[in-house]
Parts: C-alpha cells; structure tokens; sequence
C-alpha cells in the first residue's frame, strides 16, 4: 500500500528538482554584470577531455564589466578564446598575453526584453515540472484509494499537496521577478 507521506515527499523532491533547475537556468542568463557562472556552461578541450573553463584557469571578476581567465597553461588561451567565441554568450574575449578579458557590455533595451523573455521560458519550464509532480502525486493517491486507502485520507493528502504546489510556484514567481528586476536595471 502507498503511505501519503511518501507521496507528498516525492512530489516534494520533483518540485525541488524543478527549482534547481530555474536557478541554474536564470544563472547562466547575463543580467548587464560580471558573473564568473556565465562561463560555468562553456567547455574547453584539455588533454583529450571537455572541461569547464574554471578547471584550466582562475576565473574572477576584477570589476562589475569585466571578467578576467588566467589560464595556468599557456597553450590553453587560444582554446579558451574559441570557445568564450563559440559560446552564445556574445561576447569577443581580449587576450593581452597574460589575462583574458571579458568586457561586459552594458545590455541594450531589445536584448534586455530578449533575456526577460528567454527568462519567463524557464519560469513556464519550471512551473510545468511543478504542477506535474503535483498531478503525479495526485495520480499515485488515487491509485492508493484502489489499494485500501481511506478517501477522506486522500482528499487530505491532495490539499497538502496543493498547499506545496502553490508554495513553489510562488518561489518560482518571486525567482522570476528577481531576475527580471536584475535584468531590467541599467
């Protein structure tokens, strides 16, 4: 038979995995400043093996602008510069020998409009991930009515899971709206 505690805590960790996932989405979706994470998803070629930039070189952050990559080796600059290149970042690397530079651009107003739509996508993403774990969870209550579970014991189970629902999809909102303030600010 399916205990209701069990099925609350797995529609709870599906929800959880939903909301991980908008963090790192909304991480990497450049807000007009300096973030070592915009580099996290780009991969480098060192030694055979696709690597992130931060496994080859120190990655920091001098100024809100700019983003500075000290390679700790020397042969890796050009693969760095291909790659940043390559990247949908959109953004040309400057390499004076020693450091690799990113200047960050400040954003235009289309492209401004262009990323709090890219993000409110994610949002939509995460929200349906949410709202089918909930329904999961609802399916699976239903099934343990079939097993010997008391129906009133499931109408319960189904308002806590609705409460949980409703809790992360206002996290997910207040994330959204986070963002959009990062993203709108000049």
């Amino acid at each position: 038979m399916v205990d209701v505690k069990t099925c609350l805590d797995h529609a709870q960790e599906k929800m959880d995995m939903a909301i991980m996932y908008l963090e790192e989405a909304l991480a990497h979706i450049r807000a007009g400043k300096a973030s070592t994470r915009l580099l996290d998803g780009i991969r480098v070629d060192s030694y055979g093996s696709m690597v992130p930039i931060s496994n080859v070189a120190a990655v920091t952050t001098p100024d809100a602008r700019s983003i500075a990559i000290k390679p700790w080796d020397k042969s890796m600059f050009r693969v760095i510069e291909k790659a940043i290149i390559d990247s949908d970042l959109g953004i040309m690397p400057e390499n004076n020998g020693e450091i690799i530079r990113i200047g960050i651009p400040p954003l235009t107003e289309e492209r401004r409009k262009q990323l709090a739509k890219q993000c409110k996508g994610e949002g939509e993403t995460a929200k349906v991930s949410v709202r089918n774990a909930r329904r999961d969870g609802i399916d699976s209550l239903k099934k343990a009515v079939k097993d010997g579970l008391a129906e009133d014991e499931q109408k319960n189970a189904e308002a806590k899971l609705q409460k949980i629902h409703d809790k992360y999809i206002k996290q997910i909102e207040d994330m959204l709206a986070e963002k959009d303030k990062e993203i709108m600010t000049v």
